[in-house]
């Protein structure tokens, strides 16, 4: 087992390591740290995930990686939504392939050696309206995760749906009638208040028309 990689089993409590992280536990130089690093890579230790920001392999996790709360050290800022966020509220059916997430700035898409990871770019007033904290596990991280009508709202802008009716999202995401007809009119009062887009206005409003009265 690599130096680096022993310091990093031993006293590394997350389960994603930064650069920030390797110069805490590592004195000296930057070139001698990148040395460490790159040894572990090609050990098959460390697993490179973009720059500057790596996991251990998986036999030497004490944890499971958490994808989502992964999602946010990779490209940020951003939080959970769309396909990922309507799945993990039990929405629409398992099969999702790739984590995905808005974010601010320019959309990007990572392949990395522990998944695929999407961020899409969603202009809205506040960022994190609407969007809820969880606990990712005892490491401390913190998954930030839309809830299901903005996670609606950022689908049907992302993907440029014209959806004025629930019809389309039942028949399209097959999201059971019942979740819907949960939705509360503060949740889409707040969705409307902070999104600027026509297109996904129209639909929080036929939304709203059918389901929160």
């Amino acid at each position: 087992m690599q130096t680096l990689t022993e310091i990093l089993v031993t006293t590394h409590p997350r389960a994603c390591i930064t650069a920030e992280d390797v110069a805490h536990y590592v004195p000296g130089s930057d070139d001698a740290r990148f040395g460490l690093v790159k040894r572990a890579v090609a050990a098959g230790e460390l697993l490179r995930l973009r720059r500057g920001l790596y996991c251990l392999a998986p036999t030497y996790r004490r944890a499971p990686l958490n994808l989502f709360a992964l999602a946010q050290y990779i490209y940020g800022p951003s939080y959970i939504s769309l396909e990922s966020a309507l799945s993990h509220h039990g929405w629409i059916p398992e099969g999702v392939f790739s984590v995905t997430s808005v974010c601010t700035g320019e959309s990007k898409m990572f392949r990395t050696p522990v998944g695929t990871f999407r961020y899409s770019r969603v202009p809205q007033n506040i960022l994190y309206a609407a969007v809820a904290r969880e606990s990712a596990g005892d490491a401390g991280d913190v998954v930030l995760i839309a809830r299901p009508v903005k996670a609606l709202a950022d689908y049907v802008y992302v993907y440029r749906k014209d959806w004025d009716t629930s019809e389309p999202v039942i028949r399209s995401l097959r999201i059971d009638q019942e979740d819907l007809a949960g939705i509360s009119l503060d949740d889409i009062d707040e969705a409307m208040e902070n999104y600027r887009s026509k297109r996904v206005l129209r639909f929080l409003s036929g939304l709203r028309k059918e389901y929160a009265l």
